[in-house]
């Protein structure tokens, strides 16, 4: 099954998928880094954007946003969504802007979309260089030697006369560079249920390697993973917001 299925061919589906997610709670968490953090500007760029749920509460928030993702029907469903924004096709490991900018976010743990340890190398060069002088790179991790492959996430959601239950889960073997998001669709409708499984592979990561991968381009900022607050990373949880600050490169 191709890596992407349920986000291509279930593309419609995606907003119910993230039906508990306060998308609200996150973007404004993020633009009060940015006015801690940040150079005062106000351009920004989603990556991995989705269907552009963030990029609406950023222009929101007053931002010039653009958005960036490998998937089509996706974007399709983001131009509606923000008229106001540019969208793009495009790989967030290597990509390119035509005028520099003061904010580039990544959410929903979309980091590990770079797949390999060479590929997120490259995603966060691409975000240095995008960045102006003082822009910020803020997105969210997940420690790889935390992860624990016994819990998962599920919520249910009901759309016309259908029952729809999804749930996600980490895994990583333990050793290596790569991880899994396990994702599961069933929809039941007049007592038939139909069922969609993937496993997306992800790029694992501890937090002090991906530390060690972001100082040379950025001052680094590790936050909890709670964005209606602001505190310092307690060194043990196994999710964190990364606020990096760009530097000249040495």
């Amino acid at each position: 099954m191709p890596s992407n299925y349920l986000y291509t061919d279930l593309s419609a589906y995606y907003d119910l998928m993230c039906a508990d997610i306060n998308y609200h709670a996150q973007s404004n968490g993020v633009h009060r880094l940015h006015q801690l953090f940040g150079n005062e500007g106000n351009t920004h760029l989603d990556l991995a954007c989705g269907t552009g749920p963030h990029v609406r509460h950023f222009i929101d928030f007053g931002y010039q946003c653009s958005g960036l993702d490998i998937n089509q029907p996706m974007l399709e469903q983001a131009k509606a969504r923000c008229p106001e924004a540019q969208f793009s096709l495009g790989d967030m490991c290597d990509f390119q802007v035509d005028e520099p900018l003061d904010l580039i976010t990544c959410f929903l743990y979309s980091i590990h979309y770079s797949g390999d340890i060479e590929k997120l190398k490259q995603c966060i060069a691409s975000a240095h260089r995008a960045l102006k002088p003082g822009g910020v790179f803020c997105f969210n991790s997940v420690d790889k030697d935390k992860i624990d492959n016994r819990l998962f996430e599920r919520h249910t959601v009901t759309q016309g006369d259908s029952l729809f239950t999804f749930s996600s889960a980490w895994h990583y073997s333990g050793e290596g560079e790569k991880q899994g998001l396990k994702l599961n669709i069933s929809k039941t409708t007049d007592g038939l249920t139909q069922s969609w499984d993937d496993e997306h592979p992800m790029v694992a990561v501890s937090f002090d390697e991906l530390t060690a991968l972001l100082k040379p381009w950025f001052d680094v900022h590790i936050l909890e993973h709670d964005y209606e607050k602001i505190t310092p990373w307690d060194m043990s949880s196994g999710n964190a917001i990364f606020v990096c600050v760009k530097q000249e490169a040495q």
